[in-house]
Order: structure tokens, then C-alpha cells, then sequence
């Protein structure tokens, strides 16, 4: 028999279709990016990329040149541009204004590495330390009000270039999926006086069953009305409602969480395709207490489909109980070693 199961922040219902459960094994390898020996995210074609807006190099190296770790350029092919005036307007009962944002790309690591999770913890810890700093730089633009960090790996989540790398979007309003989070998050918190995800911690290292992994500061777990198979959920314990408040003692132990996290699911599922996205408050508010930043790993392994779109509904496979449970177990040797 299926579940219904209901998101308890945004209300959005999903099937947990139990009688189509796959284990690991039996999802399909997707279709990978294919290397072309040309590569302009590694060091030495730094000229192939626009001019970098921030770069953690090692000392008495020139910017534009090798000597980077970790380097954040402009997007080439932008979805917003940072020059101009927004311009609101109407047009009958349409509104619209200008594509006024930023768009950028962090190159992750110097050398040509299609796994983040091969990369050393410091390395991972730089690149979200990187995140951190180019959130505070734009927040103090008072055209922009949210900033969108997402990572795409493998052509089926939208990568196409194998180089590990993520991106920021940082837009003139504040995306639905936020706004929907937000607005769930302050009816619980206007009901009960709590925030639903520090309650949802609670719960789920109560629980145990969901569990990915549980350390002094962080918490990852399989959701409880997870939308996809694996869909895995990182959250800070300390409530937080904007990433880029974190401490340097909270990078330091999330770098170690998730590499150890992308190697766990990267062994248990052959590698597959993923997103991960930064959920994070927006720009022009303080630190509110209904709201609290995470980071959701979803990784590719079903498509969405006409009953998707039409209804809303997602349809996932896997119980999020046992998708828990089983990379709970799975080993992994993070240490501090990797490719750089």
C-alpha cells in the first residue's frame, strides 16, 4: 500500500509509491558528461573565463592567473545582468521589470575534478566559505534580495561542464520555493512559538529512522515526505535563518558533513547525477525566528512526468526510512585526503 504523506512546511503532498521500491542497484546508470580534453574551469585557462570577482589564491599570485584554489567569475551566458535599473512596471494585470541580478559561477578546485566529494575537506570548506563571502557582498545591493546557491552534477541535474563547480543566482525578488517556505514556517511559528525545522530536528534524531548522520553541530536526514529517492536534507542545529551568518567553526565541521554526505551517496548509488541548493532567508530581513537555512541534496535517479506537472504530487519509489537507513550504514573514509 502507497503513503500520502504531507510536507509540514510548505503543505505539498507526495506518493510514496511502496510497491514500486527499487533498491540502490536496480535504479539505471544516467547518462554522464563526456570529457572533451578542453576544459576552461582549470588552471592555466583562466583567459577562457570572463575576469574573476574573487579568487583564494596562494600569496604573490596575480589575479586572471594560475595560483587559484577556489575563483568565482561572472556566468558567460548570464540569466541576470548586474548592470541597470529595475524599472518596475505594469502592463494590464502584468508586472514585470528589468533582468537585473547577478549570475556566477565558484569553480571549486584548480584542477580538473568532477566530484566534490574527492576533493579534501579543507578544499570543501574553502568553496563554502567562498559561498558565505559572496552572499555578504551582494546583500549590501539594495536591488537584490535573494541569493540562490546551487551546484549541478552530471547533464541529467544541468551540468554542462564536468568541472566541479556551483552557482549563485541572486535575484530582485524572492523565488517562490523560499517564499512558500517561509510562509509554511511562520503559520507553525504564529500557531506554536517554535521554528517547524528546529522542531523537525527534534523529532527526527528522536525518531532515528531517517537519520543520515548526526554530528555536534549538524543533522542530515532523509525527509519525511521526501519528493525523490535519497532526497537528503542537511541542517544546522543552532537556529539560523541566513547562511551566510555562519561561523568559521560551523564551515570548518559542515566541510567535513558534506563531503562525508556526497561520498555516502555517491557509493551507495554508482555516482549519480545530483543538485544541491542553499536554502537561505532573503537579504532584506534580519535573523528571524521561524525560518531556518538548510541544504537539500537531491539526487537524479526518477524523472518528472505529466502527473508531476499537472498535479503537484511527486511520486517517490523509496521509503525515506529505508533510504535513510541504508546510507546511514554505508562507510566512508573522508579524513582530510582528495585530489587537492
Amino acid at each position: 500500500m502507497s503513503d500520502l504523506r504531507k510536507d509540514p512546511i510548505v503543505g505539498r503532498w507526495v506518493i510514496i509509491a511502496t510497491d514500486r521500491a527499487k533498491r540502490p542497484q536496480d535504479f539505471a546508470r544516467l547518462e554522464t558528461l563526456k570529457t572533451t580534453g578542453f576544459c576552461p574551469f582549470c588552471r592555466g585557462s583562466e583567459a577562457n573565463t570572463p575576469h574573476e570577482i574573487l579568487a583564494y589564491r596562494e600569496p604573490h599570485t596575480s589575479a586572471n592567473g594560475p595560483g587559484w584554489r577556489v575563483r568565482v567569475v561572472p556566468n558567460k551566458f548570464p540569466a541576470l545582468q548586474v548592470e541597470g535599473a529595475l524599472n518596475k512596471r505594469g502592463d494590464g494585470i502584468y508586472d514585470l521589470m528589468n533582468g537585473v541580478g547577478a549570475h556566477e559561477v565558484i569553480i571549486e578546485c584548480p584542477h580538473h575534478e568532477s566530484s566534490m566529494s574527492r576533493l579534501t575537506v579543507d578544499n570543501v570548506r574553502e568553496v563554502l566559505w567562498v559561498y558565505r563571502d559572496r552572499l555578504v557582498d551582494l546583500k549590501r545591493d539594495p536591488r537584490l534580495v535573494h541569493g540562490l546557491i546551487f551546484k549541478n552534477v552530471g547533464a541529467l541535474a544541468g551540468a554542462s561542464l564536468e568541472h566541479s563547480h556551483s552557482q549563485l543566482i541572486v535575484t530582485p525578488v524572492v523565488p517562490i520555493s523560499v517564499w512558500e517556505e517561509m510562509t509554511g514556517s511562520l503559520e507553525f511559528y504564529n500557531y506554536r512559538g517554535r521554528c517547524i525545522y528546529c522542531d523537525m530536528i527534534q523529532q527526527e534524531l528522536a525518531t532515528g529512522s531517517r537519520i543520515v548522520l548526526d554530528t555536534p553541530n549538524f543533522v542530515v536526514f532523509c525527509p519525511f515526505a521526501s519528493r525523490f529517492p535519497f532526497e537528503t536534507w542537511v541542517l544546522p542545529k543552532q537556529h539560523s535563518s541566513h547562511y551566510e551568518n555562519i561561523p568559521r567553526q560551523g564551515i570548518e565541521e559542515m566541510g567535513t558533513v558534506l563531503k562525508t554526505v556526497l561520498s555516502k551517496l555517491e557509493l551507495a548509488l554508482d555516482d549519480p547525477p545530483y543538485n544541491y541548493i542553499i536554502h537561505t532567508a532573503p537579504f532584506d530581513t534580519k535573523e528571524i525566528p521561524h525560518y531556518h537555512w538548510h541544504l537539500e541534496i537531491i539526487p537524479r535517479l526518477t524523472r518528472i512526468a505529466g502527473f508531476e506537472w499537472g498535479s503537484g504530487f511527486y511520486i517517490n519509489p523509496v521509503l525515506p526510512e529505508q533510504a535513510g537507513a541504508f546510507l546511514r550504514e554505508v562507510e566512508v573514509d573522508v579524513g582530510t585526503g582528495g585530489t587537492y
